[in-house]
């Protein structure tokens, strides 16, 4: 009885702390479909399947949702010891598991190659559209003055494009060091090197990754622990009601 008990309330703390993950996951995934949308929108036009990363976004909104959802489920089933309720939680959870394990596995797979997918696609766009559409051109200023980088790769982005043939041979003022003095020409591109905005996103992701892993693998955690509690409840809601 007494174990009882002390299980009921370690479900309603666990199921507590994954209500509070499931707010924290879609609220990251709201931060990461806004500025995934906005990276797309500098990128150009990406194929199916380069979309699919910033469609990680959103299913972190869908499963962040959905586990605030199941977290108020989880502690209404223990609350009123509904057998129902705790089979119903616990099968939930069983599904956003594997789920998660599943997305887990294909964002490793992405990541192997995501480089190439984004540079086939990101620097015909720079190429074409940059210096003659306002958005583009707006935007990878702001991302270049914002990060200090050039292009996608490095200034040979930039190299034959629109941009360079109606600006007589001269290359944005960010691939320059001292751009705001002379204009960026090819030779003063060359000298300064300056990395492309791709490595500086990736350094950025590395830097996150750890926070971004230990996040996740905590909310994994806790839906192990939620799903053995509820099983536990539910095979002796009899016992303790005799």
């Amino acid at each position: 009885m007494g174990c009882f008990t002390f299980v009921k309330w370690l479900m309603l703390l666990f199921n507590l702390l994954i209500l509070l993950g499931g707010s924290t996951l879609l609220a990251v995934g709201i931060w990461m479909s806004v500025d995934g949308g906005n990276f797309l929108q500098i990128l150009g036009d990406l194929s199916g399947e380069a979309s699919q990363l910033v469609n990680v976004g959103f299913f972190c909104i869908a499963i962040g949702g959905v586990l605030v959802l199941m977290g108020f489920l989880g502690c209404c089933g223990a609350h009123k010891e509904s057998r129902c309720l705790l089979l119903l939680f616990f099968s939930i959870i069983l599904v956003i598991f594997i789920a998660e394990l599943a997305a887990g596995v294909v964002a490793l797979a992405y990541s192997s190659f995501a480089e190439g997918i984004l540079k086939a696609w990101a620097t015909p766009a720079l190429k074409k559209q940059y210096g003659t559409d306002p958005v583009v051109t707006k935007m990878w200023n702001s991302t270049m003055t914002q990060w200090r980088c050039c292009g996608f790769t490095n200034y040979t982005d930039f190299t034959g494009s629109r941009f360079t043939e109606l600006n007589r041979g001269t290359y944005p003022p960010s691939c320059c060091l001292l751009s705001d003095i002379t204009p960026c020409r090819l030779e003063d591109a060359e000298d300064s090197a300056i990395r492309g905005c791709f490595h500086h996103l990736l350094d950025s992701l590395k830097r996150n990754a750890y926070i971004v892993g230990g996040v996740a693998a905590g909310i994994c955690a806790l839906e192990i622990v939620a799903m053995v509690v509820s099983m536990y409840l539910y095979c002796h809601l009899d016992d303790n009601i005799s």
